[in-house]
């Protein structure tokens, strides 16, 4: 039997099940990602000797193919949020990707080196790897398509912190391989990640996806308005400019990841009722889903062929521990003195979906050099994904409906949210 075609064919009816699965799935409490995971436990079970003993495991394909679904499902989550950018509208999320994610970062850091025994690099690598919200899997606690006009709290904040923090917590994997590296040559790392990877890189990443994000605004929406340049009309751009903005950051040493949600951030941010907004994230979901699944049937053969050997009583307890308290207590933390009611916030705090971005900075830092916590960083990390898509993906979907009716009881709280909908005038 040819291995690659039987992988073809496994990949096309998954692709092709995409049709149909998330519309049936709407109808039950449970997400189709645990479904593809289920699928992926079954299909490694069976003796087809598909790939390689460990599909997820210390392969090098994984960065690349994690590091593509991230940036696509940045540029989607960027096309689909609505708010206009300032401090009040966007405080929930900022205090999420800086009060709340240090705080993960630094107890997690802090849990990986006094109670699972890791190494002061392979501590903060956990907790730099662990801190973001995953952009990828948490379609049903986000906001809907551009055209769609619902944008709660709940559903925009985490929707942003996903988008935001899934480049802001590059700078802390960099910091995990620094040390590394650090402790093997005792080289002088401080100075140089504050300056290369804490500030000039993010603000690279800021000011390279503010200014492509600007250009292809005006190419899409102006110029053809003032001139006889054709409009475009294909939803394959959003891809094209995912790619774009992705490797002109990085050729300049930048985040990659933080240029493409402001890329698409400042293109959904002008003409913003034009329906092309909707036929780019169409475009880039489709695409996002089809390699998701992939990535999620992958993990599902990893977890029955060795990722989780190295997993110890203390690691499954660490992940449950940062699911259950560290990251619902780290966001309430952040979220003191905000003006929403105490269910959105436990909305919010609970809500902190890990998944393939884990996958991708873990997979990252130890491509640059070797941890000696490797195998434990990925049994504890797929262990933490693992549940987090079992745990968020039956409780999300009836999560959400409850905070529906009850924020809809109170149309005063709904009346001034609308009033913080962009609309064309005010962008």
């Amino acid at each position: 039997m040819d291995n690659y075609i039987v992988q073809l064919t496994i990949i096309g009816v998954a692709a092709l099940s995409m049709a149909w699965i998330p519309a049936i799935m709407e109808r039950t409490f449970v997400s189709y990602p645990i479904l593809f995971l289920l699928a992926g436990v079954a299909i490694y079970l069976l003796p087809l000797r598909l790939a390689d003993p460990d599909p997820i495991w210390q392969e090098d394909y994984v960065v690349r193919l994690t590091e593509l679904s991230v940036i696509i499902s940045l540029m989607g989550t960027g096309l689909k949020i609505r708010r206009r950018f300032s401090w009040k509208n966007w405080q929930i999320p900022l205090r999420l990707v800086s009060v709340t994610m240090l705080l993960c970062i630094g107890i997690l850091a802090l849990v990986g080196w006094h109670f699972l025994g890791m190494t002061v690099a392979g501590a903060v690598l956990l907790g730099a790897v662990l801190a973001p919200t995953d952009p990828v899997l948490a379609e049903q606690v986000q906001v809907g398509p551009p055209h769609d006009k619902e944008e709660d709290d709940v559903r925009f904040s985490l929707t942003a912190e996903a988008g935001l923090n899934d480049g802001t917590a590059f700078p802390f994997t960099w910091l995990a391989v620094v040390l590394a590296v650090a402790a093997q040559n005792n080289s002088d790392w401080l100075g140089e990640w504050v300056v290369r990877d804490l500030l000039y890189r993010v603000a690279a990443g800021v000011g390279i996806g503010y200014l492509l994000g600007r250009l292809l605004a005006y190419l899409i929406f102006f110029l053809p308005r003032k001139s006889s340049f054709p409009r475009a009309t294909d939803g394959f751009l959003a891809l094209s400019a995912t790619l774009v903005s992705y490797g002109v950051t990085e050729l300049l040493h930048g985040y990659g990841f933080i240029a493409v949600f402001v890329t698409a951030l400042t293109m959904s941010s002008y003409e913003e009722e034009d329906y092309y907004h909707t036929e780019m994230h169409d475009f880039v979901n489709q695409v996002e889903r089809i390699i998701m699944v992939i990535l999620l049937m992958l993990f599902g053969g990893s977890l029955v062929t060795g990722v989780l050997e190295y997993l110890t009583w203390q690691g499954a307890l660490a992940g449950l521990v940062f699911l259950f308290l560290i990251r619902p207590a780290s966001a309430l933390i952040g979220l003191i003195g905000v003006d929403c009611s105490l269910k959105e916030k436990l909305g919010i705090s609970f809500f902190g979906i890990r998944g393939i971005g884990s996958f991708f900075y873990l997979s990252f830092a130890l491509d640059k050099i070797n941890f000696v916590d490797a195998n434990q960083l990925w049994a504890v990390v797929s262990f933490i994904v693992m549940t987090s898509i079992v745990l968020h993906g039956v409780t999300a979907s009836r999560a959400m409906q409850y905070l529906d009716t009850a924020r809809k009881q109170q149309p005063e709280v709904k009346e001034e949210q609308q009033s913080l909908k962009s609309s064309p005038n005010d962008r």
